[in-house]
């Protein structure tokens, strides 16, 4: 069990420490912070006992009710300060901890690995208050169709938001517009490619097709990578690399240059990148990475509506706008899959039928209606299933919509990402 923060009180000022991976020693965990708290008063200055040395001495700490009843404070404080030192020369010297922080460190700035042949860039936004010895969370944020690695992080409420809830984020460049393609940089999610939807022909409905998009009304986007690939004309992403492996391979880089914390690495995407997060969280390999998921007006195409791979499902914010003309969310509880209306003619599945499967696969009563839920947003309606079986703060899955067009909001969709963030990810 994870508790978002925990403050001692110390000679030096209130010190905050997030207790990260303890989720079967609550109950110890709780008696011991307060036996360490109390036992070391004003006497010994907290304000270095950071998290990964807090992790270690934990475990070896005697609890009141194994202390010595004799033991005069003094000691007792003696004892507590070798077991500190202890546990911070093993976390230095040791390799079987796992968890080891790089010693050279990324600052923030655009960096690039390369891929399959291919040049990978992104930028990287390192918080003003990161400390290279704290496990910190990650958030992977995936731009929308012809964006670049400055559309999230390019913006001022982005940054100031990450700077002030600790959170480092790395925005990579999608695959497009070099050779072969010199096309919009994208992101190839189920059907993207291809142009086919996830259900084939459905003899049921009438005039249905197998196809992503009505290619006799929709331009031709086709890319040159996808040749014997796109089944039909509304192919409209590349296909160079597996973006999803692409995905796990930046977080290891990323890992491997700044002090990540490997149970709280997040997904987000708008428009096009949304597309490709829900792909990427359901996918069995993405779901051993990704803790949580939040799309900004990003919705699968028509018929992909696989859950998580994960047992237990995962987290996942939906944010769209009612009018949205490129990817409409459909009525409230409408589960029949949005037509495009501005100037092209692509099929997306439902904002209800989405966030239905995943919640469902979070356990939650799907039986009845989402009810309305308050995230604290003006303006935003937000809606959720209840009788989950993850003991979060907030549902697991929320669908939420604003009367806007397909635009991102993030002076405050950003702060509220990342408190769904929090807030769900807490007690996983």
């Amino acid at each position: 069990m994870k508790s978002r923060a925990n403050y001692f009180k110390s000679g030096g000022g209130v010190i905050e420490f997030e207790c990260v991976s303890m989720r079967r020693r609550k109950g110890q965990l709780a008696e011991r912070i307060e036996f360490l708290s109390s036992a070391l008063g004003n006497q010994l200055n907290l304000a270095r006992c950071k998290q990964a040395a807090l992790l270690l001495l934990l475990p070896a700490l005697p609890s009141p009710g194994l202390a010595d009843a004799h033991q005069s404070d003094d000691e007792k404080r003696s004892s507590l300060s070798t077991a500190m030192v202890g546990a911070l020369a093993l976390r230095s010297s040791s390799d079987e901890q796992g968890s080891l922080c790089p010693a050279d460190q990324w600052e923030s700035g655009v960096y690039s690995m390369t891929r399959n042949g291919f040049t990978r860039r992104f930028r990287v936004h390192v918080p003003a208050n990161y400390d290279p010895s704290i496990h910190t969370p990650l958030i992977v944020a995936f731009h929308g169709w012809g964006g670049d690695e400055d559309e999230f992080l390019g913006n001022a409420a982005v940054r100031s938001n990450l700077d002030q809830t600790g959170l480092i984020t790395v925005a990579p460049v999608g695959l497009g517009p070099g050779e072969p393609d010199f096309n919009y940089a994208s992101w190839s999610f189920s059907g993207s490619s291809t142009g086919l939807d996830g259900d084939g022909v459905n003899s049921l409905v009438a005039g249905d097709t197998a196809e992503i998009c009505d290619a006799s009304a929709t331009p031709t986007y086709t890319y040159g990578s996808c040749s014997g690939v796109a089944a039909n004309t509304c192919s409209w992403t590349h296909c160079l690399d597996n973006d999803i492996e692409f995905a796990l391979d930046l977080v290891e880089e990323v890992s491997n240059n700044l002090c990540i914390d490997p149970d709280r690495v997040f997904a987000v995407g708008g428009s096009n990148g949304g597309m490709f997060t829900w792909d990427l969280v359901r996918d069995s390999k993405g779901a051993e990475v990704f803790a949580a998921t939040a799309s900004l007006t990003g919705l699968p195409h028509r018929g992909h509506l696989e859950p998580p791979a994960s047992t237990g499902g995962k987290p996942a914010l939906l944010i769209t706008g009612t009018n949205d003309r490129t990817v409409p969310p459909g009525a409230w509880g409408d589960e029949r899959f949005t037509t495009t209306t501005d100037g092209d003619v692509f099929y997306y599945a439902s904002a209800t039928s989405v966030t239905k499967v995943w919640a469902e696969a979070a356990g939650c009563d799907v039986t009845s209606s989402a009810t309305p839920f308050d995230v604290g947003v003006d303006e935003l309606e937000c809606r959720a299933w209840s009788g989950c079986a993850a003991d979060s703060e907030w549902p697991p899955v929320l669908d939420c919509r604003r009367a806007m067009g397909h635009v991102y909001g993030l002076s405050w969709s950003w702060p509220l990402i990342t408190d769904f963030f929090s807030r769900v990810s807490a007690e996983q």
